[in-house]
């Protein structure tokens, strides 16, 4: 087990984003990921129930709910594996957390507040994702932003491939210690910024209780045994793709003419097989 612990488990995220005690994190961040557009000065964790149900997958999908001191709703979520409808997904939750917002009652006037959804990726979702994408609501022609009230970003970590010493700036310094962390051997950035000290503090490992290190163990087994299932998943396709292959290149030189026993011979298929094609 590392030094510190890993954020893309369950509780490792939750550790580092989702508690009273480390909302500085947070804050920190969005700051830097929201930088030159507006300042967060604090955050209120809210209920998770409040999110909308959505059960498929949910081993490897965790989110934190907050509201800003000047009422955003900010879903964080990180999640580690693809899913199919994955965008659509991410716009239900945003979606979800603006109809909230509607009052009781004949004076409401539709005065709503921004939703921003922040959404980590262990994946890429497809091929033209970049590192970081923002979507805003405006207009087709020319570009010009129609309304503020909906955001989404999201973050792509498999395409952030940059070293310590490459980083530019603190949105950068937060996604290679993120990304590294559970293979660290020390906390990187100290000396440029004191979020990293709070940071190393809340992440070592070995200041967790017995209670608190149970949790994350149990939490990385999770973690570890998804993604072993993903990867069978996978293999499994590839391999459910090399026998298609084979039966189609058989079914060609069947049709061909070709001897049974050469089939054979090149496809690895038995005769047997090939007779019934």
């Amino acid at each position: 087990m590392g030094k510190f612990i890993n954020p893309f488990t369950d509780y490792g995220f939750k550790k580092i984003f989702g508690q009273e005690i480390s909302k500085d994190l947070l804050i920190d961040f969005l700051n830097d990921l929201l930088k030159g557009e507006r300042v967060i000065t604090d955050l209120t964790f809210l209920n998770n129930e409040q999110l909308p149900k959505y059960n498929e997958g949910r081993g490897l999908i965790y989110d934190i709910y907050c509201c800003t001191d000047t009422g955003e709703k900010i879903i964080v979520e990180m999640q580690n594996k693809s899913q199919l409808h994955f965008k659509e997904r991410a716009l239900y939750y945003l979606s979800n957390a603006i109809v909230q917002q509607a009052e009781k009652g004949n004076e409401w006037r539709f005065g709503i507040k921004a939703v921003y959804g922040v959404f980590f990726m262990n994946f890429l979702f497809d091929s033209s994702v970049k590192l970081r994408t923002d979507v805003i609501l405006a207009d087709r022609d020319t570009g010009e932003l129609f309304t503020d009230r909906m955001r989404q970003i999201f973050i792509a970590l498999p395409l952030f491939q940059k070293e310590e010493e490459e980083c530019e700036n603190d949105f950068e310094r937060w996604i290679y210690t993120l990304k590294n962390m559970e293979t660290l051997k020390r906390m990187p950035f100290k000396a440029r910024k004191a979020v990293f000290e709070k940071l190393e503090e809340i992440a070592d490992v070995a200041s967790l209780s017995k209670e608190e290190r149970e949790r994350y163990e149990n939490s990385v087994n999770v973690y570890r045994t998804n993604l072993c299932v993903m990867d069978a998943a996978k293999e499994e396709g590839r391999e459910e793709g090399r026998q298609e292959e084979r039966l189609a290149n058989a079914r060609s030189m069947k049709a061909e003419g070709a001897d049974y026993a050469f089939i054979s011979k090149i496809t690895g298929l038995s005769e047997d097989e090939i007779a019934a094609l």
